[in-house]
């Protein structure tokens, strides 16, 4: 194991054991629930339990009725691709394994079972349920190692193995810079998903370049370009556009959701996810 995996894990463990002891952390208990029944909807219920496959079919609002669980199940979902290849150091990467190992920790220290799922390329790699500490540090491990550069995922198929792999229903972390579509809906009705957003600060103020050539982290293919003032306006505004679809996808679906930047520290904006 690299001294740096190591010293990650170790702030990761540190930072969990002490500062998301107590109430943060057992805000995470209550939200796992199974499955009990289906009844019309009323003044008053959350509607976000609201089941639209079933309102749509029968033309009138129904909601799930959950009754508690009381054993959490955790399950961290990675997206790992080319994209996470930005800025020195390749601190998009790292920054998502110590988010992954934070929410391990927790889930180990709530004693609730955790499942990790790593998507690279068009394969995926499961670390099935379990409370053991090993596991759980061997997941955050196969995703600082992961050499990302020059690979793609599909995302649809990402989506689908989740929805067809977890049949408990769970609280779904999901994490990656979501820089390109994806399609939460389906996830969104069958368990409480928690959107992890990490970007360099660059990817969203870039400096002026001028001629470059620039090289796709995904594909390796390289394109001449003059990245000057209108360039990056071009850039900026699709950004936009994507990111507030994106954001009104997850509100559509009651998604939480937050944006972790690279040059900050994860613990704050993971503890207002359950204040």
């Amino acid at each position: 194991m690299s001294l740096a995996l190591k010293t990650l894990q170790l702030k990761a463990r540190y930072q969990v054991y002490t500062l998301l002891a107590g109430n943060n952390l057992s805000k995470m208990h209550g939200e796992g629930y199974d499955f009990s029944e289906l009844r019309e909807y009323q003044i008053g219920d959350d509607v976000r339990k609201i089941n639209w496959t079933i309102t749509a079919k029968l033309g009138r609002p129904y909601i799930k009725e959950l009754h508690a669980n009381r054993e959490l199940s955790v399950v961290v979902a990675a997206m790992m691709d080319g994209s996470l290849y930005f800025g020195e150091e390749n601190l998009k990467q790292h920054r998502v394994t110590e988010i992954a190992a934070m929410l391990g920790y927790a889930a180990h220290h709530n004693n609730d079972l955790f499942t990790g799922f790593r998507f690279h390329n068009d394969k995926h790699s499961v670390t099935p349920p379990t409370k053991q500490l090993f596991s759980i540090e061997a997941f955050s491990r196969s995703l600082f190692e992961l050499d990302t550069l020059h690979t793609a995922l599909d995302y649809a198929k990402a989506t689908d193995t989740l929805s067809s792999h977890i049949h408990k229903r769970s609280l779904l972390f999901i994490i990656g810079d979501f820089l390109e579509p994806i399609d939460l809906s389906v996830l969104a009705q069958k368990h409480e998903v928690i959107a992890i957003i990490v970007r360099h600060r660059e990817e969203e103020k870039p400096n002026k370049l001028g001629e470059v050539i620039l090289k796709n982290p995904k594909t390796a293919q390289r394109r001449h370009t003059d990245f000057g003032a209108a360039g990056i306006r071009h850039y900026l505004a699709r950004l936009k556009a994507h990111d507030e679809a994106m954001q009104m996808h997850f509100m559509q679906y009651g998604i939480r959701y937050t944006k972790i930047y690279t040059d900050e520290e994860p613990i704050g904006k993971l503890v207002r996810l359950f204040v």
